[in-house]
């Protein structure tokens, strides 16, 4: 029987989502998320809470149209998959983390609204580093090419952030 790997998040973003660029180009963006559980105790009939913390991944175009759109203090929903990274720090530590790596995002419309532009469509190989379509009239293209970028991995995520391909 097939595992299935995929879950659904909503929750507010806790710091403004980090765009990076691999060895070949490849845009990947990080982002944190706080989610809230709230339920009343039923001995004490008092509310209680927890808030889980996630760190969430996007790739490619996403990364940049997430870049550019969400910021710190955002509802969001986050549909994805978990993966476990694992590496060793330059002291001989093994770490590991959880992260989400998401398929779908999009603004939680349960208390804001919010517009939505259109990106054009990019040909194979043009969502690179803002190579892509041009805004025209009213159809908000890809964002100017920038200056090339050197991948630069989290100082506390480990490695990883700096590989050529999408981990799958």
């Amino acid at each position: 029987m097939p595992s299935d790997n995929s879950v659904t998040l909503v929750g507010n973003v806790t710091r403004d989502p980090e765009l990076r660029f691999t060895n070949t180009g490849q845009a990947n963006v990080t982002f944190g998320l706080a989610v809230n559980r709230r339920w009343q105790n039923r001995q004490t009939q008092e509310w209680e809470e927890a808030t889980s913390f996630f760190d969430v991944v996007c790739w490619r175009e996403m990364a940049e149209n997430v870049s550019e759109t969400i910021t710190r203090g955002a509802r969001v929903m986050v549909a994805g998959r978990l993966e476990q990274r694992s590496w060793e720090t330059q002291e001989g530590d093994r770490r590991s983390k959880v992260e989400v790596v998401a398929d779908e995002i999009g603004p939680s419309l349960r208390w804001a609204t919010a517009q939505i532009t259109k990106n054009e469509r990019r040909g194979p190989g043009e969502y690179n580093r803002g190579g892509g379509g041009g805004g025209g009239a009213g159809g908000g293209g890809g964002r100017p090419a920038a200056p090339p970028a050197q991948p630069q991995p989290a100082a506390d995520a480990g490695p990883g952030y700096g590989f050529d391909e999408e981990p799958f």
